[in-house]
């Protein structure tokens, strides 16, 4: 079976999943190869949007499509993605994962960080998809820690992916989309920089960045899918960059692949 690249998708607005733009297709253009032979066995979501204490894994057989936002239009809220999930390759992954106590959830389903994304990148929801959750409690090095033990998917056709934004700080959002903020840039800038020389450690201490990152990384939510990115690549990955530009100042849209 070919091996999986891992994903990190900057997805922005929630009103992307019902519009075709830029950032859509740059997600598509990540993804286009995955058809036939290479098409994802099941695919394993780390969204920001589900944060919090423990670590959890949806584990029913068909979640619910989540619409965990308010004040869109009508017709964002009636967007479903009804992939299957699959207990069993939960179970298997939660084994796999020991020592990390990781618990079969049946109450989460499909939040916006997720299907908001692959209804753009595997638009017929006929993929087994699978969401794990952020601990809160713990340190960044640990969320790395975690993706390298993630890796072995790779292997079995299971397609990791990240759903966040590198810079995300909606409190600063210019919805005159002018110039980015120095301190968006400069974190934007600094991020991009360590992708490309693969200083993942420097990624991983985000903070020693100071008030550039104190203004793109106000809460860690967003920012942590990348570091399971990150940990499950290796050295050998081509990279590919797509959608690297800030979006309504204070969102960087970057999105990332690593794998062939």
């Amino acid at each position: 079976m070919p091996l999986q690249p891992v994903i990190f998708f900057g997805h922005g607005s929630p009103m992307n999943a019902i519009e075709h733009n830029q950032w859509t297709n740059g997600w598509q253009q990540l993804v286009a190869d995955l058809t036939a032979e290479r098409r994802p066995k099941a695919i394993l979501m780390i969204s920001a949007h589900w944060y919090g204490p423990g670590l959890k894994i949806t584990a029913q057989p068909h979640p619910a499509t989540i619409h965990d936002f308010g004040g869109f239009p009508p017709a964002l809220f009636a967007k479903q993605y009804p992939a299957p999930g699959d207990p069993i390759l939960a179970a298997a992954i939660i084994k796999q994962l020991q020592p990390f106590s990781v618990t079969a959830d049946q109450q989460w389903g499909f939040d916006h960080g997720s299907w908001s994304v692959l209804c753009h990148a595997f638009a017929n929801a006929d993929i087994p998809l699978l969401q794990l959750s952020l601990d809160s409690r713990q340190p960044a090095d640990w969320h790395f820690a975690l993706g390298q033990k993630l890796a072995f998917l790779r292997q079995q056709g299971v397609l990791i992916a990240g759903s966040g934004n590198i810079v995300h700080n909606l409190a600063k959002i210019d919805w005159q989309d002018g110039p980015p903020p120095p301190a968006a840039r400069q974190f934007a800038d600094f991020a991009r920089t360590a992708l490309k020389q693969r200083d993942w450690q420097a990624l991983i201490n985000y903070q020693q960045q100071g008030a550039a990152a104190q203004f793109a990384v106000p809460y860690p939510d967003h920012y942590l899918p990348l570091l399971y990115v990150l940990g499950a690549s290796t050295a050998a990955d081509p990279m590919i960059i797509t959608n690297d530009a800030l979006s309504y100042g204070s969102l960087d849209m970057l999105s990332v692949r690593f794998g062939a």
